[in-house]
């Protein structure tokens, strides 16, 4: 009966605020406007409350580097994989090579993570997402807006309050200046203000989700092989991470974190690049699929772990 009640404290508030995403759809309780401006505070208020909180307390060493590269290096390597991948399997598209890398840790990533790991610092899972942000906002984000636009890109990065808040906490925490700051009671105050900023992240985050998601207007047929690539080589380098991990790492990963992340969606923003409006809806439709199986994905680890 424990098991139990500590499976559904996990699960149960997930599928019920997508549930009431998916309900304020139907009968119009929001707006699309009422969504984007809702995705728009928990990305650009709460979740950096969140980065900053995570990645300033979290532990820092010489060796805690060679988590946020690992995933780093993966990442490239996935993006490598899909490009190899899609054109010996023949697969069309510009974009369908950027659904093997990347993960969308910001919007889904870090609420699931809170359920998931109740008891766990936040920073655990924020060392393995550096590596992948480290990424997305560099490599990704370079290479699907074109030499002409990789200025553009890189100035998109920095002005994401995301952003910010991870430099801004690791300046506080790689620095020893958080636990510098524990003895005037500081850091109790800054630990404060952020709880609260980011108390309603997950909610926010869930429910703008479960509003986008429409597993009955999924084209799941025409989807198929790009679900396929990107689950196929998530599966691939997970094995890969795990037993690097292991035998060289030395076990530095958290583990759980590690699961999490590679069974989240690629990043939200990859339709924004899309030129051709065929396209567009194929990513977007991949997404949405990818989203569901996420949550499905999260679930089966909610009863594993």
């Amino acid at each position: 009966m424990e098991n139990i009640v500590l499976l559904l404290q996990k699960v149960l508030p997930v599928f019920l605020v997508l549930f009431l995403g998916i309900l304020c759809r139907k009968k119009h309780l929001l707006t699309r406007d009422g969504i984007n401006a809702l995705k728009k505070v928990a990305v650009d208020i709460a979740l950096p409350a969140v980065m900053f909180s995570a990645f300033a307390t979290a532990e820092y060493s010489a060796n805690s580097i060679c988590v946020p590269l690992t995933m780093f290096t993966i990442c490239c390597i996935a993006l490598f994989l899909g490009v190899q991948l899609c054109r010996r399997l023949k697969i069309g598209g510009k974009l369908s090579p950027f659904l093997t890398a990347g993960f969308e840790a910001g919007m889904l990533g870090y609420a699931l993570f809170v359920l998931l790991f109740p008891d766990e610092p936040l920073s655990s899972f924020a060392m393995v997402d550096l590596g992948q942000v480290l990424f997305v906002f560099t490599v990704y984000k370079i290479l699907l807006a074109g030499k002409n636009n990789a200025r553009d890109a890189l100035k998109e990065a920095l002005s994401a309050p995301t952003v910010w808040a991870i430099l801004l906490g690791l300046l506080f925490g790689a620095t020893g200046l958080y636990k510098a700051l524990q003895p005037s009671g500081i850091s109790r105050i800054l630990d404060a203000v952020t709880d609260f900023i980011s108390a309603p992240t997950s909610v926010l985050i869930l429910l703008a989700i479960g509003f986008d998601l429409a597993p009955k207007q999924i084209q799941w047929k025409k989807i198929g092989s790009l679900m396929a690539l990107r689950l196929g080589v998530s599966a691939l380098l997970l094995v890969v991470v795990l037993l690097f991990d292991r035998f060289v790492l030395g076990q530095m990963i958290h583990t759980g974190a590690l699961l999490l992340m590679f069974v989240l969606p690629p990043p939200f923003v990859l339709p924004v690049f899309a030129d051709v409006e065929s396209e567009r809806a194929d990513v977007s439709s991949a997404l949405s699929a990818l989203t569901f199986v996420s949550i499905v994905l999260y679930a089966v680890l909610a009863v594993v772990l």
